[in-house]
């Protein structure tokens, strides 16, 4: 990681979200901050804007991933999920298993990419048990944990909520509430998904509304940090909003323009 000119006292972090498999501008992110951190969602499954890019194309098809973005798009859920289990009957070999590989070889090129030192989080569509084997030496993972990093305390929670979806890290409203109440106070306040308010909550793209955590916008009213940055909707209403003493960020568009969100003090 390239760090600021020793002249420059203030401290520089780049925060990025929803990388989704582009490891090209991930290795240059680091570049003249302090600390990278990452919020998760580094997998890329399926890309909306371009159907042929992620491991359903390239397991099914552009033809077939363009039914499937149709499908989701239109909240046909149950025949999106009927389509996927008609291609996988077709495919030899356990589900899982191969879902597993290709997961495991963008974890390896993406990994590899993160600067030193970087602080990370899982996101919705990320499989937790494999990082344990890909995060090298300064990548720090956290959920549920917070950090001092030049003097301010910095608080993760990953994952997302249960939806329609069914992505790989979702889990329920009372145990993603135990890991914002585990972080507790912080200055920055580091998660996944966005505090359930409908303006951060819309896809423009997709259209629909992504699932936000009631838990969290809670704890942002009463432990007032001083940012709620987040990623998951990755062309939002609304990017950016003050909720109270809070400023609320997305971070998550950077697989589709490779450039970090800036935090400095």
């Amino acid at each position: 990681m390239t760090r600021p000119p020793s002249g420059d006292r203030r401290t520089r972090v780049h925060v990025v979200s929803d990388v989704h498999g582009n490891a090209r501008d991930l290795a240059r992110a680091g570049d003249g901050a302090d600390a990278l951190i990452c919020l998760g969602d580094l997998v890329l499954f399926l890309d909306y804007a371009d159907h042929s890019r992620g491991i359903f194309p390239d397991l099914f098809g552009t033809e077939n991933a363009d039914r499937l973005v149709a499908l989701r798009t239109a909240r046909r859920f149950e025949e999106a999920r009927e389509l996927g289990a008609r291609l996988w009957a077709g495919i030899d070999g356990d589900r899982t298993a191969v879902i597993e590989r290709a997961v495991r070889r963008q974890y390896a090129e993406l990994f590899a990419a993160f600067p030193t030192p970087t602080y990370a989080t899982y996101g919705n569509v990320d499989m937790p048990p494999l990082w344990k084997e890909y995060a090298h030496e300064g990548v720090t993972v956290l959920d549920g944990q917070r950090v001092e990093i030049a003097g301010r305390v910095f608080g993760f929670v990953g994952g997302g909520l249960r939806t329609p979806m069914r992505t790989p890290f979702e889990i329920g409203d009372e145990e993603y509430a135990a890991k914002i109440e585990a972080v507790g106070e912080v200055d920055v306040l580091c998660t996944h998904i966005p505090p359930d308010v409908p303006e951060l909550l819309y896809d423009t793209v997709a259209r629909r509304f992504e699932r936000g955590s009631r838990a969290l916008l809670d704890a942002i009213r009463r432990t007032r940090p001083r940012y709620a940055l987040f990623g998951h909707v990755h062309q939002p209403l609304v990017r950016r909003m003050r909720i109270g003493a809070t400023e609320c960020v997305n971070v998550g568009h950077f697989a589709r323009t490779g450039t970090p969100w800036v935090l400095q003090w």
